[in-house]
């Protein structure tokens, strides 16, 4: 397949196409301006129906910070000036609804998808609106290796869960870029085409150069190595008890596993 010619004069194509994680901050608050920004622009992403389904906490507080940095395992959460967590929100439609006498059902694994594919399609708004304004993001899974704990120190009702975080700041070095898997492999034409497979071959090389140069050697494992290391076992296996309790995925339970309302 032909590249295509990308208009040089196309900032947010270039801006898109141009992402890294950023780990490293400069010690420089973020103005409050821009954090508006940052959270309108996110507010303007596509919503399912219109129920803006998330909650997205900003956190600055060091000791807060400190906290969420141990428990998810990421340092860089401590240092960076701002960390946003999005959260898939429920709760507040149960909220709205009981204003005109509704007990809205919204425990079932329909309304938990569109809760977290709205506070994930908010969160990449947020993510290319800070890096627009110079800013670089991360975004930190690792949040949901303790989320119980994570819950309660942000003070996170039921019907609400943390999908993930996003460390924001000015960034203090520019790491280099991670090569995507190939246009090939990733998009198929009109079905599902296993055969594309093929393109993991090349794919594996180009990752092995990367982490070679990148690391002086001490990485050498192409992509597919990677994935196999990461997933030989079941990762976060405590996520689905924990959302149950939280009030998520209920219809798979019967009505005395339900718990108490919010």
């Amino acid at each position: 397949m032909r590249p295509f010619e990308v208009n040089p004069m196309n900032e947010t194509i270039r801006l898109l196409q141009n992402h890294r994680s950023i780990r490293r901050y400069a010690p420089r608050p973020i103005p409050e301006e821009m954090v508006e920004a940052i959270i309108r622009s996110a507010q303007a992403a596509s919503t399912s129906s219109y129920v803006q389904a998330y909650t997205i906490i900003g956190v600055t507080d060091p000791a807060k910070k400190k906290a969420l940095a141990e428990l998810s395992g990421n340092a860089h959460v401590e240092t960076c000036p701002l960390f946003l967590v999005f959260c898939a929100d429920l709760r507040r439609l149960r909220v709205a609804a009981a204003r005109h006498g509704v007990e809205a059902q919204v425990e079932g694994t329909e309304p938990f998808l569109v809760a977290t594919v709205d506070a994930a399609l908010a969160a990449q708004n947020a993510a290319v609106a800070a890096e627009s304004l110079g800013l670089g993001i991360c975004y930190i899974g690792g949040i949901r290796n303790r989320i119980a704990e994570v819950c309660q120190l942000l003070e996170i009702p039921r019907l609400v869960y943390p999908v993930f975080g996003m460390t924001v700041g000015f960034p203090a070095d520019e790491p280099g870029k991670k090569p995507r898997l190939p246009l090939e492999a990733v998009f198929h034409r009109e079905r599902y085409e296993p055969e594309r497979d093929r393109h993991l071959d090349v794919y594996d090389e180009t990752v092995r150069r990367y982490y070679t140069e990148r690391t002086g050697g001490q990485r050498t494992h192409g992509w597919t190595a990677y994935i196999a290391g990461l997933l030989k076992e079941p990762r976060r296996t405590h996520m689905l008890d924990f959302l149950r309790r939280q009030g998520f995925l209920q219809d798979t339970l019967g009505a005395a596993g339900r718990g108490e309302r919010p």
